[in-house]
């Protein structure tokens, strides 16, 4: 189980875009569970629906994407030097609107992994009922391949 401090310091996204609260459990190159709580006071019910707020399914799948960089994401001092990246989300369904006042318990799984690129299954769900699920391809990239 990590609490949001040991989070902070494994994932390289800081509020308002760090999406992952809590882990319950994580296998590290396998798996992990995570917790959001998703917060009426988060920017975006703003304008993503003003009458009925609606967490953007983008940031749905954030929030896997976040949970699947700590599962794949090295402990040493290199990985300060890379960046765990989506290169491609597919075949991801939204099933039910996730709305202020859920818990999300965002389930990831890993289904590949190679030198280059490593895939992800996820499951999203509040109270059991499942929200959103797909999967996700990630590649690591040096930072500096970023800015130069």
């Amino acid at each position: 189980m990590m609490n949001l401090l040991e989070i902070n310091k494994r994932i390289k996204q800081r509020p308002p875009f760090q999406m992952i609260e809590r882990v319950l459990e994580l296998e590290p190159n396998v798996s992990a569970v995570g917790i959001k709580n998703v917060s009426v006071n988060e920017p975006y019910f703003v304008g993503h629906f003003p009458e009925t707020p609606i967490m953007p399914g983008v940031l749905l799948i954030e929030s896997a994407a976040q949970l699947c960089s700590l599962v794949i994401a090295p402990e040493d001092a290199a990985a300060d030097e890379k960046l765990y990246v989506l290169l491609k989300v597919k075949d991801f369904k939204f099933l039910k609107p996730v709305i202020p006042g859920d818990t999300l318990t965002i389930s990831v799984k890993c289904t590949m992994s190679s030198a280059a690129a490593y895939e992800f299954s996820a499951e999203i769900s509040v109270d059991g009922q499942t929200k959103a699920k797909g999967s996700m391809l990630f590649t690591a990239i040096e930072k500096t391949a970023v800015y130069g």
